[in-house]
């Protein structure tokens, strides 16, 4: 396994150890760390932000500093060594694709045996006197502690949840008080997450908007004019979905009824089509209302499936049973779609 490079930007030295060269990072973040962060939360290069798998020096660390385990997608390498700020450390980071700790717990790349490769590979032995690493909480779904310990000598010790607690928990000698260990799900903690949902739901609803100008288009006799109208209630329609689906969801989430994700979607969804209805209904007839009638079934299925997709943002799930939901979930939303399109394709046929 090939050291990580000193040329990445956020290294601002070397320093020598037993085991060779080691990078040196501050836990003073750069404007264009915060610029990074910021474009990632719109989905901007979100799986190119990452650092090289390796061992990092905080700070001035010496034989007897603690060792933190970190993932190799930068927000969370960012987020931890921000944590530290003024401390000295070791950070020995793992290759988990740009992944985030937690779910890349769950797939297997933060895992027993890239955790045993890296302490191995990085010669960690030489490097400190003592044989603990300290891991994320949210990690623990893909380590075997105890496989660790046995395999490397090194143990395994659990820090928080928020790397914002890690100073406390260090300073009580590795113990955490009960609050550290609860993930919370506040408003401000699900709406940072909208940006990306809303961007990539934007990307392809222009792309279906892009197939159905051309389809209007040219059902429509080559009336631009037309093409344009059935444009403007497929845009009202998709962007209502889409908001009631990836922000207005999110936003409301522990509130709306139901405990499936594609349920309580299905109220934000229904709000969503009663004020497409309000927007544009005046009493038509005919193709008119055939169009408006097919976009109200399509906008419960963008806000159901959307707020489906939030589940790998949530705190509460398990993917037997997002699994489980998407058996039934799916097939009904697949039929509310064809129902929609029956509806619009129609339209155009009627008088």
């Amino acid at each position: 396994m090939s050291p990580p490079r000193i040329d990445q930007p956020f290294v601002i030295g070397v320093m020598d150890t037993k085991a060779g060269q080691v990078p040196r990072v501050s836990s003073i973040l750069t404007f264009k760390d915060t610029l990074g962060a910021a474009k990632v939360r719109f989905g901007i290069r979100r799986m190119r932000y990452t650092v090289d798998p390796g061992l990092y020096a905080m700070g001035n660390p010496g034989h007897d500093d603690p060792i933190f385990v970190s993932a190799n997608y930068k927000l969370s390498f960012d987020r931890l060594r921000e944590s530290l700020q003024g401390r000295n450390g070791w950070i020995l980071v793992l290759d988990t694709k740009g992944i985030n700790v937690w779910c890349a717990a769950g797939k297997g790349t933060f895992g027993t045996d890239e955790l045993l490769n890296r302490i191995s590979s990085n010669n960690l032995e030489k490097i400190v006197n003592h044989r603990t690493l300290i891991l994320p909480q949210l990690a623990g779904p893909g380590v075997a502690a105890f496989e660790v310990k046995k395999r490397s000598g090194f143990k395994v010790v659990y820090g928080p949840v928020l790397a914002s607690d890690l100073p406390a928990f260090l300073d009580a000698g590795f113990e955490a008080i009960p609050a550290m260990r609860i993930k919370s799900f506040t408003i401000s903690e699900r709406l940072v997450l909208v940006p990306i949902e809303v961007l990539g739901a934007v990307k392809i609803d222009i792309i279906v908007l892009i197939a159905l100008f051309v389809i209007s288009f040219t059902l429509s006799g080559g009336s631009f004019a037309s093409a344009l109208h059935y444009l403007y209630n497929a845009t009202l329609a998709l962007l209502l979905g889409t908001l009631a689906g990836a922000f207005v969801t999110p936003l409301l989430l522990p509130w709306l009824p139901g405990r499936s994700f594609s349920m309580k979607g299905l109220l934000p969804g229904i709000s969503g089509a009663a004020v497409f209805l309000l927007l544009l209904w005046h009493g038509q007839t005919g193709k008119q209302a055939f169009e408006i009638y097919a976009w109200l079934p399509l906008i419960l299925v963008v806000s159901t499936y959307l707020a489906m997709n939030f589940t790998g943002c949530s705190t509460f799930t398990s993917l037997s049973g997002v699994n489980k939901e998407m058996r039934w979930a799916v097939p009904f939303q697949i039929s509310g779609a064809v129902c929609g399109l029956a509806l619009w394709f129609s339209s155009f046929f009627i008088h």
